[in-house]
């Protein structure tokens, strides 16, 4: 009798040579039913991927008010920000509670250069931001300067969030340094980047930067723009799913949960955890980063209280509450928790705090993995019969024994 463990595998196809199988890491199942191609046909991701965009483009446009089309912008680049964190917190297992950085570099830097844009556009190009010359500031400091060009502020967008994660993820994982004490690191990451922005005048202190009026061109009062800006932040929306679900059904996607899962054995099979984990703690910020971004034209102000660890925690709880380990569940559910928090706080504005309160803990203590987790549970439900004998299950372990009879296969669940 031969057993085979590895790292949440199933037993190696027969009819797949042996030479083809050496010098690359085995094919590990990705966890989550709800984005499992084994569980589900690809179409269904793709038919709701095109009624998103028709409601997106087509419906909501037609149906909301400019008010609430707007206030559903905002909503978009909450979920954007939960794509990543999906990344990162379920398929990895890093619980990021520090996402807000990272949304604030992207913040900041979109408000330097609509600042500059708006001072220019007034006063000429020597003029300084209005809060400046409120301050009695006589001349612009020196790092504001190449934000006054619109290539460089995307650059820093596109770029700066993600440099910084690594760097500082890498740095962290290669000391082996995960699960609490890495959340730990990463909130106290965001409170010392709130301080250090209120500390600063030049930035707008604890007042932030407010009172845009224009975003690369166009005018924000103009309710065209503003709708143009919508359809911008829907497609941003579409853009970083589908990156993610690339990063997930991918290769890479595999070796992060075998990360998650068995760090030592992956470390033993020659592949760096820290480089692993590090890129998808990368990918994480590059959307929160492109979130920030977008949430300043349309909000209309960043400052230090919106990037801090209460902002971090509740990019969290929308996750947690949608389903981690799904592609799709942190997006609805950080959408669904913004929604909900502006409805019930308009009715009810001082026990909202409570309601967000009992419905994180509802979810979490009976439903550990999010809303999302209830559509797994009826379909396994409906599956039970006919899938008893099928060995393929997520992080299970087979056991494969041959004799001249035949052959036996149990499986076992990790819990």
């Amino acid at each position: 009798m031969t057993d085979t463990a590895t790292i949440g595998t199933t037993t190696p196809d027969p009819a797949e040579p042996a030479a083809g199988r050496r010098g690359r890491p085995p094919r590990l199942p990705l966890p989550g039913a709800l984005t499992t191609e084994g569980e589900r046909p690809r179409w269904v991701f793709w038919v709701a991927l095109a009624v998103a965009a028709i409601l997106i483009f087509g419906v909501a446009p037609v149906l909301l008010s400019e008010f609430r089309l707007n206030l559903l912008a905002k909503f978009f680049c909450f979920g954007i920000v939960a794509s990543g964190i999906g990344l990162a917190w379920g398929r990895g297992g890093m619980l990021t509670l520090g996402q807000g950085v990272y949304f604030g570099v992207g913040a900041y830097a979109m408000a330097m250069y609509l600042k500059l844009a708006d001072a220019r556009d007034r006063g000429g190009p020597d003029a300084l931001p209005d809060f400046m010359q409120i301050a009695g500031m006589r001349s612009l400091p020196g790092y504001w300067e190449p934000f006054a060009s619109p290539i460089f502020t995307l650059v820093v967008i596109l770029l700066l969030p993600p440099l910084l994660a690594f760097g500082f993820g890498y740095l962290v994982f290669n000391r082996k340094v995960k699960g609490a004490y890495f959340a730990i690191l990463s909130q106290a990451l965001a409170a010392a980047a709130a301080i250090f922005l209120v500390s600063r005048p030049e930035l707008g202190g604890s007042n932030g930067l407010n009172r845009f009026t224009g975003f690369f061109g166009f005018a924000l009062s103009d309710p065209a723009n503003r709708q143009m800006l919508y359809f911008i932040t829907g497609g941003a929306l579409i853009g970083v799913v589908l990156l993610v679900r690339q990063f997930m059904q991918s290769r890479f996607g595999e070796l992060l949960v075998a990360v998650r899962d068995q760090e030592e054995r992956v470390r033993f099979l020659g592949y760096d955890p820290a480089l692993v984990k590090s890129l998808a703690y990368a990918v994480a910020a590059f959307a929160a980063g492109i979130a920030g971004a977008l949430f300043v034209p349309i909000v209309g102000i960043i400052s230090p209280s919106a990037i801090g660890i209460a902002p971090s925690i509740a990019f969290l709880i929308g996750v947690a509450i949608g389903g981690r380990a799904t592609l799709l569940g942190p997006v609805l559910g950080a959408i669904g928790v913004a929604w909900a928090q502006t409805t019930f706080s308009e009715a009810y504005p001082s026990q909202w705090t409570y309601l967000q309160g009992v419905l994180f803990i509802v979810v979490v203590g009976f439903l550990p993995g999010g809303l999302a987790s209830l559509f797994v549970i009826r379909r396994r439900r409906k599956s039970t019969g006919t899938d008893r004998a099928t060995p393929a299950t997520t992080g299970s372990r087979t056991t494969t024994g041959s004799a001249t009879t035949g052959s036996r296969t149990t499986t076992e669940e990790n819990s």
